[in-house]
């Protein structure tokens, strides 16, 4: 449902090379935690799986710095303001996912859920750059390695958790649909929330200071006499 928003979001150079900057850091982020989690894991089998997906995740974090340095040299970019990232969430990354003192029946759920996402939006973001072949190339290599992320997660999920593995996925996806509630409620916030700021300005302040003008023609101009009965002191702070 959302590939004619695909279609317009890469069909501008501008907000093509963005979304690669972004990739590249969501990618190199998410190969970094996978380091840490390799750290972790007392599993041997998951250490070298864990090691193979981060060094995956930190290749592709280079091509899209790559691809979006050579786009850019092709042509200096200039921020329209109008869409300089998707509010949709990514279909990729940790997503600030904890790793320390994560069980790894967890961490490979929250993967497998997150990589066959990704595996989903980079097949839809290879048919709409078809008219860039290098980034389309892009995209394709990495969709074959997502593919393979989101089978090993899954199996070495089953192998770890056998009684548990389909409730814990569920879960994860229960908790990406939930921090992509929470993104989106962000968004509808901070538009109604600017909504609201300018119907105040436009409406309650023009009374205000209406009146405001109003009262200060009835005020004496130059200095204001002290009465001759005042106790007060003149210095003192009230």
């Amino acid at each position: 449902m959302l590939r004619p928003l695909h279609q317009w979001v890469w069909g501008d150079f501008d907000r093509r090379v963005r979304k690669l900057i972004a990739f590249g850091e969501v990618e190199g982020d998410g190969g970094r935690d996978i380091l840490r989690a390799a750290e972790l894991t007392p599993d041997p089998l998951l250490r070298r799986l864990y090691l193979a997906h981060a060094i995956d995740e930190l290749h592709h974090a280079d091509l899209f710095r790559q691809r979006s340095a050579a786009l850019l040299r092709t042509r200096s970019t200039q921020s329209s303001g109008l869409f300089n990232a998707t509010p949709l969430p990514g279909g990729h990354g940790l997503d600030d996912q904890a790793i320390e003192g994560e069980p790894d029946h967890r961490l490979l759920a929250f993967l497998h859920v997150a990589e066959k996402a990704a595996a989903g939006r980079f097949a839809i973001y290879r048919e709409v750059v078809g008219d860039d072949p290098s980034t389309r190339a892009i995209f394709e290599e990495i969709l074959r390695d997502e593919v393979f992320h989101m089978n090993y997660t899954y199996t070495q999920l089953a192998r770890i958790a056998p009684a548990a593995y389909r409730g814990h996925v569920w879960r994860a996806r229960a908790s990406r649909l939930w921090k992509r509630y929470l993104r989106v409620a962000a968004v509808i916030a901070a538009v109604f929330g600017t909504v609201m700021l300018t119907l105040q300005y436009f409406i309650l302040i023009p009374p205000f200071a209406w009146m405001a003008k109003r009262a200060e023609r009835r005020e004496t101009p130059g200095w204001t006499p002290i009465p001759a009965d005042r106790i007060e002191s003149p210095t003192s702070q009230y």
